[in-house]
């Protein structure tokens, strides 16, 4: 039985700050960007969001509509949410994680469907490394340095060692970096 894939998609600066791209990313945004995550989006089955995603998401997403059918599969997908303090979720088909994340995200991975596709959720994502849960990261790399903010990988972040699996480069300048998890570390 083929596993379902978790996809993390992150965009983050030239010197690796992910925070709030919302205020730095649009910049940089074009139709062949929307293509891919338009791709990226339809090529999977449910949302994994951390809280501070899933709350941003639920009050933009809900109430926006574009002709190609994006916000409508971003609202329709099924959503889970990783939250402690979290106990209702106001976003229609959304599921609350807030036990075992590994073992509940590793439940979610067998069961049949396409990929779960992660937006954003920095400390999620690091929890899901470490667990050895995520298949594949796409970095969106922007031609910007803003030198602050919360980094991809904070220090103190084990070593991990990726291998790059595909690029797809931008007019904007951004680049698409796909990584997966290095062979050796697969099996751990």
């Amino acid at each position: 039985m083929n596993m379902r894939k978790v996809i993390v998609s992150e965009y983050v600066t030239l010197d690796g700050v992910m925070e709030e791209p919302g205020t730095w990313s649009f910049q940089f945004w074009n139709d062949e960007a929307a293509k891919f995550k338009f791709d990226e989006l339809f090529a999977s089955d449910a949302l994994l969001l951390g809280r501070v995603t899933y709350q941003g998401f639920a009050k933009a997403w809900p109430s926006m509509t574009d002709e190609q059918g994006f916000a409508d599969r971003m609202n329709s997908l099924p959503k889970f949410v990783v939250s402690s303090t979290r106990e209702a979720a106001d976003w229609n088909n959304t599921t609350v994680i807030s036990g075992d994340v590994p073992e509940e995200v590793a439940k979610l991975k067998q069961q049949p469907g396409q990929q779960i596709l992660m937006y954003a959720s920095g400390d999620l994502m690091h929890t899901l490394t470490q667990h050895g849960l995520v298949d594949e990261y796409r970095i969106w790399l922007n031609p910007l340095v803003l030198g602050a903010g919360k980094r991809l990988f904070p220090e103190g972040t084990d070593q991990i060692t990726l291998k790059l699996v595909d690029t797809h480069t931008f007019g904007t300048g951004v680049i698409v970096l796909s990584y997966q998890p290095a062979a050796e570390q697969a099996e751990t």
